[in-house]
């Protein structure tokens, strides 16, 4: 009985601490999957904050001397080139001679033009005599009032053929002071196409140098037509050129008043806000500023979470929670994103480590 009744016992015992021991696996298995459901996901934010936002067009362009700051050099009549003072890449001073043409013919018709003027200005003076004496004659009813109109009228015909005769002296010496060719503006010598001696041609196609001023570079760049109405004559740009890293500040000019039908693109032109050491015809990248909102509440554009046609960011709490925030957007750039509903300036969004983060989780801040 008692050996019945101890064993009995140490039955109850052992299944007791085999309940026991069940019931202590489990606590240990459910307190293993707390910690994991608590376990602080970390993540990186950004501060929302007030700015300005600028959204900007990117294209290509071409560095162009400014209108009236180039000077391409042509002979004023054909012959030949007497001196050509510089090399490529000279400076010059304004009023500086750049170069002497020999004109020979140039010289003759200034003094055959001179010749005829005085050759009319004699005629005006004999109609003139003419015309005194007899309006005299007339006077003393010696001559016809007819005389007197032909005289009257052959003052006046000379009188024009004076006229004449100066604008075509004028016209000649203007063209024979071309022989002399001087820099109208202080610049460097881009292009020289001729020697001394060399015969030229009176033809834009046969220039003999090209002189520009450097410091009066602009930029035209290629806009997709879709696009120009969002270029705003004023605004502020930057150039780029392809090998470096820096940048230029830029103004925008103009931009073509009229598209041809069937153009994909359009023509602005950029003026750079210093002189730049660029030179002329050197391809570059250009960026325009086109809408701007000031004031604007700005958060990074990888805080924007998208879902099930929702927009989102989780925004890390002072509870150390994530919490979530349906946004509404305005401007977006590459790079930022204007916010106009759903949160204030200062709040933490996340920006590394919200895919999938539910609503309540601990999240802890780390460096970005």
């Amino acid at each position: 009985m008692t050996l019945r009744s101890s064993s009995r016992l140490a039955s109850l015992v052992g299944a007791s601490v085999c309940v026991a021991a069940i019931a202590t696996a489990g606590c240990e298995r459910k307190a293993v999957e707390t910690v994991e459901t608590n376990a602080a996901v970390p993540v990186v934010v950004g501060i929302a904050k007030i700015d300005t936002l600028q959204a900007v067009i990117s294209t290509t362009g071409l560095v162009t001397v400014a209108p009236g700051a180039e000077l391409t050099i042509v002979a004023p009549a054909p012959g030949r080139i007497a001196d050509v003072i510089g090399a490529e890449g000279d400076a010059v001073k304004a009023g500086a001679v750049l170069v002497r043409f020999d004109i020979p013919t140039l010289a003759a018709d200034v003094a055959a033009r001179r010749a005829a003027l005085a050759q009319a200005t004699a005629r005006v003076e004999a109609a003139k005599a003419a015309f005194s004496r007899l309006t005299g004659l007339l006077a003393q009813g010696v001559a016809a009032p007819r005389d007197v109109e032909d005289a009257k009228r052959q003052q006046s015909e000379a009188d024009a053929d004076v006229d004449q005769a100066k604008i075509a002296v004028d016209a000649a010496v203007a063209l024979a002071e071309r022989t002399v060719v001087r820099a109208p503006f202080s610049g460097v010598i881009a292009k020289r196409f001729h020697n001394p001696g060399d015969l030229v041609d009176a033809a834009a196609t046969d220039p003999v140098m090209k002189v520009i001023d450097p410091t009066k570079q602009q930029v035209v760049a290629t806009v997709p037509v879709a696009d120009l109405s969002r270029v705003v004559v004023g605004r502020a740009a930057e150039i780029k050129e392809a090998s470096k890293d820096s940048t230029e500040a830029a103004t925008v000019l103009a931009k073509s008043p009229q598209i041809d039908p069937g153009s994909v693109t359009a023509d602005v032109r950029l003026a750079f806000r210093k002189p730049t050491a660029i030179a002329a015809g050197t391809a570059v990248q250009v960026e325009i500023v086109a809408e701007e909102r000031r004031d604007a509440l700005v958060i990074p554009a990888a805080a924007l979470v998208s879902e099930d046609d929702e927009l989102f960011v989780m925004v890390a709490g002072g509870d150390n929670k994530a919490h979530k925030y349906p946004v509404a957007v305005g401007l977006v750039t590459k790079g930022l994103v204007q916010v106009t509903s759903g949160i204030k300036a200062g709040d933490k969004v996340i920006v590394r480590g919200q895919d999938g983060l539910p609503e309540g989780a601990g999240v802890t801040v780390e460096a970005p």
